[in-house]
């Protein structure tokens, strides 16, 4: 072969197989979005010329990102594992990880495009073909009606659900709900101290709305419960007993998280699943709920957890402590394809929330893959490299947020920014 030919030979590979050469060159950043709701999408550019998505978690600033992008410039994105160790430490709890797992989102998905493969490859293999969505579904204090819109998601395929039993429910109910002058108008203040509790009468209340939503969806389909309120745990378990003869699914986030103890108390309490996790940062931060049997269903969000690869050792370490794994999502099309990555790959995955299924441009914002997206109840697992989608650049545009307009603005501000990020002497 001459060098001619050799030549021609290269000018049909894809520069994406030389991955041991490719680069970090930029970091961009546009915030989509409507509502309430508030989407940062990421962008890492490269010397190759292809781009890794991720997405900042709903809520959390875009400037917990762009604040890491000195440490990714020049690096290779295929080196995930190493990057992730070196700014995992500027994550936490809550919306604070939100900057590390968006940028882990991006690494994987720069690494599937560079050596050709879907994300879940990355990450070990896939279990399944088609990921189960269930979806949030917007509350009515109108049981019946609350349980025609969740017979209307089984109708369109869903083998999932989740709806809202809180103490909103007991509003105009006198004695209800016992509760310091201020406290039920406050959410700032966390469950254990607010001295908010149920009656008799409360718990009666929110017993008969789950029968009569239940008498219209039946009981053959999965039914979890969320957003019950800063409650004590008193009263928390002994809610959790009287909604036992519904066989509810899950009942989720009754406490915080961080208090192992209490979850232990009202998991020994009761005979319906508990489940929490939305807001834990890390494998490590899960461990005490696991190792205490804390809970039955444990229920990350891929955004606040530590992105594809940290959220599978989560869910491994469920499966070791006999606990299986719901995934939280509340994003767009970018998280929810990096959250299906990883509940391919991970075994005793059960079902991811969506909470845009409802919004019709939802589906829009990327390309790549069939539409719609959810087909049936679930979304396919997608077969192209990285996370398999790339951004629809005009609706994007369109729905951006209007106090945050610029389309990957250059983030020059960001290139040198300098601390002695090492944390030992």
């Amino acid at each position: 072969m001459t060098s001619s030919d050799a030549e021609r030979v290269i000018d049909r590979v894809n520069t994406h197989s030389r991955p041991s050469e490719l680069r970090i060159t930029d970091m961009r950043i546009a915030v989509v979005g409507y509502g309430g709701w508030r989407w940062p999408l990421i962008r890492l550019d490269t010397n190759q010329g292809i781009c890794g998505l991720g997405e900042v978690r709903d809520g959390a600033s875009k400037s917990y990102a762009l604040m890491l992008k000195s440490r990714l410039l020049g690096e290779n994105p295929c080196d995930v594992d190493r990057l992730f160790r070196r700014i995992k430490q500027f994550g936490y709890h809550g919306r604070q990880g939100g900057g590390v797992c968006g940028i882990e989102m991006a690494l994987m998905d720069l690494a599937g495009k560079a050596y050709g493969v879907p994300a879940y490859q990355l990450a070990g293999g896939k279990f399944r073909d088609s990921v189960r969505i269930y979806c949030d579904t917007p509350s009515t204090p109108d049981a019946k009606e609350m349980g025609e819109r969740l017979k209307e998601r089984i109708g369109r395929g869903f083998t999932f659900l989740k709806m809202d039993v809180g103490i909103q429910l007991c509003r105009g109910i006198p004695d209800a709900v016992q509760a310091p002058e201020g406290m039920l108008e406050t959410q700032q203040v966390m469950h254990p101290f607010t001295h908010i509790h149920l009656t008799d009468k409360g718990i009666e209340a929110m017993c008969q709305y789950v029968e009569t939503v239940c008498s219209v969806t039946g009981y053959e389909t999965p039914l979890a419960a969320d957003h019950f309120g800063h409650i004590g745990i008193e009263s928390c378990i002994r809610l959790a007993r009287a909604l036992d003869r519904y066989r509810l699914a899950w009942l989720e986030d009754m406490v915080p998280w961080q208090f192992t103890d209490q979850y232990v108390r009202l998991s020994n309490s009761c005979e319906t699943p508990i489940c929490t996790g939305e807001d834990i940062y890390l494998k490590e931060g899960f461990a005490d709920l696991f190792e205490e049997r804390a809970i039955s269903v444990v229920h990350p969000d891929l955004a606040t957890s530590g992105g594809i690869l940290e959220t599978k050792k989560v869910g491994d370490l469920a499966q070791e402590h006999g606990i299986s794994m719901a995934l939280h999502m509340a994003g767009s099309p970018v998280a929810a394809m990096a959250s299906v990555h990883c509940a391919a790959a991970t075994e005793n995955f059960i079902a991811l929330e969506n909470h845009s299924v409802d919004l019709g441009w939802w589906d829009d914002l990327v390309i790549g893959v069939e539409k719609p997206i959810i087909q049936n109840g679930y979304i396919p697992v997608p077969q192209g490299p990285g996370l398999g989608i790339e951004l629809n650049e005009e609706v994007v545009k369109e729905h951006l947020r209007p106090e945050d307009p610029g389309y990957f603005e250059p983030t020059p501000e960001w290139d040198k920014e300098y601390a002695w990020d090492r944390l030992w002497s």
